[in-house]
């Protein structure tokens, strides 16, 4: 057996959720370690938007992805998490003690007294459209995330889709790029009417332009495109590209999760309300990967369960400690855990 990872806590997921959990956890002195697929922390809010901003975490009228999750870093920061990145977990066995040993597809393991899965919805990866040799163009000039808005800056960059993601990327890269092409198989679109009637303002105003049909090809070499054709009802269309964003959408799936005995409503993982524990003793679930009734989707609501959950794994993790509930706000115990000067 290989060298093995002995933590208090693994957390599956290292999203805005699992970072927060990271916090509460530390407040109670457990150690935790986060293992992601991605090849960084942050989640969805790192992956798919980290420049748009957020309009619903208290205290910030508006905050960018990336910026709340640069913050939530910061917060925990004094508690020294473990990071495991580029890796799924695959296996999670139970021990004899009652912990549980977690096995990744690089063949790592871990072993902790808790697990917690705050996956969101599963390893998620966006849906490849079925456009002729697009593979040749990933990663350089096909891309499904907007990362830097500057790598985009004086670029011809088409948009495929009619949903959200497409719109508002639309509107955000048109003062960027130095032309923003949005094309839809059809006139009607799937975002809100308000982002919809700023595209045509935008379209109105010669800002963008509007293409409406199926891209058929790409043109280009060295990963490096030059063009898209667009096929409508009657015509054939070459339209400039160097940069092409596709958005079709995302492949959530729980993956191995679901093999380890959990009980499942449509895809996720009920809970109780109380501690956010899952049909397996030890094993929690907080974020959008769960589901209970009255259950919102929102990150908000994911540090609530979070903050409960860690009251319940404190249970586990030190079974004979009676546990003080305390206020970081005046307990100086707290504050010297997260390094506020006296």
């Amino acid at each position: 057996m290989g060298d093995i990872t002995r933590t208090d806590v693994l957390i599956i997921g290292a999203g805005p959720i699992g970072l927060f959990a990271v916090f509460e956890l530390g407040l109670f002195d457990m150690r935790c370690h986060l293992i992601d697929i991605l090849d960084r922390p942050g989640g969805q809010c790192a992956e798919l938007y980290p420049d748009k901003p957020i309009y619903d975490i208290p205290g910030y009228p508006s905050i960018g992805a990336q910026e709340l999750v640069d913050k939530l870093l910061e917060q925990i920061a004094p508690f020294h998490p473990g990071f495991t990145f580029n890796r799924m977990v695959t296996g999670l066995e139970r021990l004899e003690d009652g912990g549980f040993r977690i096995t990744t597809d690089e063949g790592e393991l871990f072993e902790a007294k808790v697990v917690v899965i705050a996956a969101g919805g599963g390893s998620f990866q966006p849906k490849r459209p079925p456009i002729p040799g697009i593979e040749a163009y990933e990663g350089k000039s096909v891309h499904y995330a907007v990362r830097r808005l500057e790598a985009f800056r004086g670029q011809d960059v088409v948009i495929v889709g009619g949903g959200d993601s497409a719109l508002d990327w639309t509107r955000n890269l048109q003062p960027v790029a130095r032309r923003v092409t949005l094309v839809h198989r059809r006139p009607e679109f799937r975002a809100a009417p308000d982002s919809v009637n700023k595209m045509h303002a935008l379209h109105d105003a010669g800002a963008i332009d509007l293409a409406f049909g199926q891209v058929s090809g790409l043109s280009g070499e060295g990963g490096q495109l030059r063009s898209i054709s667009v096929k409508g009802a009657d015509t054939e269309v070459e339209v400039p590209c160097t940069q092409l964003l596709p958005f079709f959408g995302l492949t959530m799936k729980l993956g191995p999760v679901a093999d380890w005995g959990l009980n499942l409503h449509e895809n996720q993982i009920p809970v109780d309300t109380e501690k956010f524990a899952t049909s397996e003793p030890g094993i929690f679930a907080i974020g959008d990967i769960n589901w209970y009734p009255g259950k919102l989707k929102l990150i908000l609501s994911g540090f609530h369960e979070a903050a409960l959950m860690a009251q319940a794994a404190k249970h586990i993790v030190s079974p004979t400690e009676r546990i003080v509930f305390q206020y970081t706000t005046s307990s100086t115990s707290l504050h010297k855990k997260l390094g506020v000067p006296d």
